[in-house]
């Protein structure tokens, strides 16, 4: 709030807009040498217009030492620096919270003003529970109410689900649809269900997850895919009578298509109705240190340059590289807001008015409307809220599906694809996972050959092993051990072995924390549900660590020794972390089986479809091809004449007589779209394809009317070579031709036939389609320099599984992931990639931080280390690490 000093008309312009009653005169004190004389100015101006006076210190931090972060953060707002923002940040960090004491004291003489504050403090507060907001009503047949109507088709769609004979799953639907009414929360289940319908009756996919998972109700209407029957899922983690607050319903969407399903919310329901949640956006450590940096008035080069070096484990000052001012302001900036956001997907909907429960404002993105809140606090007004999430995968699952439809004759979808395909495990058992749903990380591949999944419930396993919570509470080395067969599956506690069993006695999904807490602290489920949500929240290890008392008296009235007991805490403090609910990792793990049958059985497919749905995954297009040509497919260039807008399949076209071989089958080729060209967009790549055949070169310049820059993308990347030119002839016929008038006679144009020109070698090729497209259909930057790795003794990926544990090797590859997770102790993981395969290197920090230059910037590595081999798994251990050079 700005303090401004009014004239008496001014007052009267106030009091006759809002009433003499909702009009006060604030008097600002932040010790200021010029706040008594305006106060006192201030106060004399009320009492002759009869009005009340109150105070503040208008407050910008809570105590003097956040006085220079709240100056940054007002210069951050202004797009200055510190310097440059003098005008617009206070002359002293003295604007902060004081005591009702202190405050008192310094207004001691202006009777009144302290009561007068309080009393408007307590009629501005108001409780959120007041609110009690309603959903909307739905439609529903005549005679029929929401929870008859949904009973109705409950019993339509519930023996089609689980069977006609399933007694378990109809006493179960019975159970939930009872808890549903006394909730009255049917119409929440009839506006979910009708969402998914909108999205079937326009074949968009889409699949719910998270705790809607456990709900026969939610598998019985066909808006998740995971029997919580067959599974034993705990209902009460998505809805009980205890509960305080609506359940949660996540739905999965097509992310190219999410937009037409929140257009259709916000048309059913009206944006009077219908508005999405705001996200908090707080400050990350990079971007923590970009601001700080920019804010202090650095260089932008040197702003670039700091935040790739990011690293809080380090005192200020202890880094080289970032310094302390920059590190100091920083970690003061990190975890803060930065910004108010939208919600990726998170709609609310409401029966009255919603600018009536929560300050609503139209978005940026046009027929979109966002509330002022963030999600946990609409949980907290009561508002129900149902997240719409685009997830790139299913629409990439989609397009791979109608590929195989057009090429290979074969329609599949989520529920048809055959599952318990061997041929699918062995490949995630050998980590060949490029492009495969969740499973494709560093980490996730180093330890597919350990876990050795062989069916389902393996890779829901899989989903969950590899987060915060379970790497935190010690879960995953013990799990593998036990899947080994190397230490027995033992529960520390008989009470434990209900919640454990089907684990092997270690702890991997919060469900299972909710049990533990149940059987083994007596927790009733209201308790335990209570447990889940602060495990859940933004600020959960204090919410958890609230819970402490409770839970350890619970096991020592139970019997269970005091470090066992203590183990179960931490366990459970640990998925504070992040820890997946287990229904959740079902309803991922059949995404990851669907993604991996598909990458077996049609690879050409499969890639194409991820090639057409970047940015996405975990892997960029050039590592996509790359791996795709290792599986035997052909990879076209773009071709302004036979490249769509996207990626394409075409019939394989090759020097053998017959395609190469999948699992059987034969692959097409797959080429490469013309959106991938630098500077060439959507709706350009559009009009080239409306326009296809071009008869030659400026034919192609003429009719399209491209600028010179995209037209020299295209010769680089060789787009123009079906038309028997040269790149080099190409770019320089294309300088000649952009912007070529229509007034011209065709053949007539003047320098365009190029001179003699030398053609470009094969790196030159390479690096050609690496700057045009981000990627090569023909071949990698490592395999022009493997005959200079191996003079040099460096061996590629192929041959790292054959060597020994212990042998000292040398690698080269490209740098395609870095990773220094909180869990890791400081340990830097890079991924490598050269022709043959990828390469997991460990770098402990002594190595990484003593060459952290070449170890964070370098684009390619050669690195020395030591072979480890952890049953199957192969990584690397770095001794030391150099830059990889062309002139090697």
């Amino acid at each position: 709030m700005t303090p401004v000093v009014l004239e008496d008309h001014r007052f009267r312009t106030l009091t006759e807009a809002f009433g003499r009653e909702n009009v006060h005169v604030e008097l600002i004190d932040q010790w200021l040498p010029g706040d008594d004389r305006r106060n006192d100015a201030l106060a004399a101006l009320a009492a002759k217009a009869g009005l009340p006076v109150v105070a503040s210190t208008n407050a910008h931090h809570a105590g003097p030492a956040q006085g220079r972060l709240a100056q940054s953060l007002a210069a951050l707002h202004e797009r200055r620096t510190l310097q440059e923002a003098v005008g617009w940040t206070g002359a002293a960090g003295t604007a902060h919270l004081r005591s009702g004491r202190e405050m008192a004291g310094r207004l001691a003489r202006f009777p009144g003003v302290q009561r007068a504050t309080v009393e408007l403090g307590r009629a501005c507060a108001f409780d959120f529970a007041r609110l009690d907001p309603e959903l909307p009503g739905f439609p529903v047949p005549a005679g029929e109410t929401e929870i008859s109507h949904l009973r109705a088709l409950v019993a339509a769609g519930g023996p089609a689900r689980f069977g006609p004979r399933n007694a378990a799953a109809r006493r179960q639907l019975a159970k939930e649809l009872d808890v549903i009414e006394d909730l009255d929360l049917a119409g929440y289940f009839l506006i979910v269900h009708d969402i998914v319908d909108f999205c079937r009756r326009r074949d968009i996919w889409c699949q719910g997850r998270g705790s809607a998972a456990n709900s026969a109700v939610c598998y019985a209407l066909g808006i998740t895919a995971v029997d919580p029957i067959h599974y034993k899922l705990l209902f009460e983690r998505f809805l009980s009578t205890a509960r305080d607050g609506p359940p949660d319903i996540d739905l999965d969407i097509e992310n190219r298509r999410r937009e037409e399903v929140i257009q259709y919310v916000y048309g059913r329901y009206g944006r009077e109705h219908a508005a999405q949640v705001a996200n908090v956006i707080t400050y990350r450590p990079r971007l923590a240190i970009r601001d700080a940096a920019r804010v202090l008035g650095y260089p932008q080069g040197q702003v670039d340059a700091f935040s790739r070096q990011t690293d809080f484990r380090s005192a200020p000052g202890a880094d080289a590289v970032i310094p302390a001012d920059v590190l100091s302001l920083a970690t003061q900036l990190h975890g803060l807001p930065r910004h108010l956001g939208i919600h990726s997907g998170g709609m609310v909907l409401t029966r009255e008015p919603i600018g009536e429960i929560c300050p609503t404002e139209w978005a940026r993105m046009p027929g979109r409307s966002v509330l002022q809140w963030d999600k946990e606090s609409t949980a907290g007004a009561g508002l129900v809220k149902i997240d719409l999430l685009g997830l790139g995968m299913l629409a990439a699952l989609h397009d791979a599906c109608d590929l195989v439809a057009e090429h290979h004759g074969l329609r599949y979808d989520l529920a048809t694809i055959p599952d318990g395909d061997a041929g699918v495990y062995a490949m995630l058992r050998r980590a060949d996972t490029v492009g495969v749903f969740q499973v494709e990380s560093r980490a996730q591949m180093a330890t597919l050959p350990r876990l050795k999944p062989d069916h389902f419930y393996d890779l829901v396993v899989e989903v969950a092993l590899i987060r915060p919570g379970p790497i935190q509470g010690g879960s995953v080395h013990p799990y593998l051990r036990r899947r080994a067969g190397a230490e027995p599956p033992d529960c520390p506690h008989p009470l434990m072995e209900n919640a454990l069993g089907k684990t092997l006695g270690v702890p991997l999904f919060q469900e299972q924390m909710m049990q533990l807490a149940i059987d083994c602290a007596g927790f009733t489920p209201a308790e335990a549900d209570r447990l889940r949500q602060a495990m859940g929240a933004k600020r959960s290890h204090e919410r958890v660590a609230r819970l402490r008392e409770r839970l350890l008296t619970g096991m020592a009235e139970r019997g269970i020794p005091p470090e066992v007991a203590e183990d179960v805490y931490g366990k459970i403090e640990a998925f504070s972390s992040y820890g997946f609910p287990e229904s959740h990792a079902i309803s991922f793990a059949y995404l990851v089986y669907a993604s991996a049958w598909l990458k077996h059985h049609f690879p050409a497919a499969f890639t194409c479809a991820l090639l057409a749905n970047q940015p996405m995954g975990f892997y960029s297009p050039l590592s996509l091809v790359a791996d795709v040509r290792r599986h035997g497919v052909r990879v076209r260039g773009v071709d302004v004449n036979a490249s769509g807008a996207r990626p394409t399949l075409e019939p394989y076209r090759g020097p053998t007589p017959k395609p190469p071989l999948t699992a059987g089958r034969p692959q097409p080729a797959i080429r490469l779209g013309l959106e991938t060209v630098r500077g060439i967009g959507t709706p350009q790549a559009e009009a080239i394809v409306a326009g296809q055949p071009y008869a030659g070169l400026e034919d192609f310049a003429r009719r399209t009317g491209l600028p010179g820059p995209a037209l020299e993308a295209l010769a680089t990347a060789g787009a123009f070579d079906r038309f028997g030119l040269t790149r080099r002839q190409a770019l320089w016929a294309a300088g000649a031709f952009a912007g070529i008038s229509a007034e011209l006679i065709p053949g007539t144009t003047p320098g365009t036939e190029a001179p003699e020109l030398p053609g470009m070698s094969p790196v030159e090729e390479t690096i050609a389609d690496l700057w045009a497209t981000g990627t090569s259909a023909t071949s990698h930057p490592l395999q022009h320099l493997r005959d200079r790795l191996e003079r040099g003794g460096a061996l590629s990926a192929a041959r790292l599984p054959d060597v020994p544990p212990g042998t000292e090797v040398v690698v080269g590859g490209l740098v395609t992931h870095r990773q220094r997770p909180p869990t890791a102790g400081g340990v830097l993981f890079l991924s490598l990639e050269d022709e043959t395969g990828l390469i997991n290197v460990i770098c402990n920090r002594p190595v990484w931080e003593s060459q952290r230059r070449t170890a964070l910037d370098r684009a390619g590595l050669l690195v020395h280390g030591r072979i480890e081999r952890d049953r199957g798994a192969t990584n690397l251990i770095a001794t030391r690490l150099t830059p990889l050079r062309i002139g090697l």
